[in-house]
């Protein structure tokens, strides 16, 4: 699934062409033109990461990137602060204000793109488009594939990202209700018990190359993706020719 990028941007036409950008590069794109309209959108659905315009009508920002730092569910969000300012002072400010990066304005598309990627890789890795292959699995978010050496594994698309997700926090143990938030998003509000269906989805769809293993659960707590555990092969799965 692409990432999903909030750009905050007072200048329409500027917004619009960062936008078409971004969605050139495969990035879904949302847009608001201040402050308030972005904390009522990052209410509603929480981004990949925002793009955010220093000088804004009303709140700055600086002060918008303060806020988000200030609330539980936006304290972790990926932000990087776009603007014409270009003194050190300036910098340290938004970086100290809590943005995770600084583009100075003017700013070439690769560039743009390239901070973008970097930073999703870093804070956000199961958003971005790296292929990701451990324990004989080959998982490509790009093309919604997963393999297990010269074979495909068909997966739904809750299953998918599901997957992709704990192939990109290997060993950690996730509850139901963090899985919930990063797989399904935060706006969506579904009995836990979701979680235990399509965990088992998955389960079935890797079980016939012997890779259901390495979904483990652990009780009273989650799931998680194991890498050293052996993949058997099952009757039924086709030998390679």
């Amino acid at each position: 699934m692409a990432a999903q990028i909030l750009v905050v941007d007072a200048d329409q036409a500027i917004q619009q062409l960062i936008g078409l950008n971004l969605a050139s590069a495969g990035y879904q794109v949302q847009a608001a033109a201040d402050a308030e309209a972005a904390l009522v959108m990052l209410d509603e659905d929480l981004p990949d990461l925002v793009l955010a315009e220093w000088t804004l009508p009303g709140q700055s920002g600086v002060a918008l990137v303060r806020r988000m730092r200030s609330q539980p569910r936006t304290r972790e969000l990926p932000v990087i602060m776009v603007s014409a300012r270009s003194s050190e002072h300036d910098k340290v400010l938004a970086l100290e204000s809590g943005a995770d990066d600084y583009i100075t304005k003017p700013f070439g598309t690769r560039e743009m793109l390239a901070r973008i990627h970097a930073l999703l890789r870093r804070r956000a890795p199961h958003a971005s488009a790296d292929t990701v292959q451990m324990a004989g699995l080959r998982l490509e978010p790009g093309t919604q594939r997963v393999t297990a050496g010269s074979h495909q594994i068909t997966l739904g698309p809750v299953e998918f990202r599901l997957l992709n997700f704990l192939m990109h926090h290997p060993e950690r143990v996730h509850s139901r209700s963090q899985l919930l938030d990063k797989v399904w998003g935060s706006h969506v509000y579904l009995d836990e018990r979701t979680v235990d269906a399509h965990v088992g989805r998955l389960r079935s769809a890797l079980q016939p190359s012997g890779h259901q293993e390495h979904i483990q659960t652990v009780r009273g707590s989650g799931y998680r993706f194991v890498v050293a555990w052996e993949a058997r092969p099952r009757l039924g799965w086709p030998s390679a020719a």
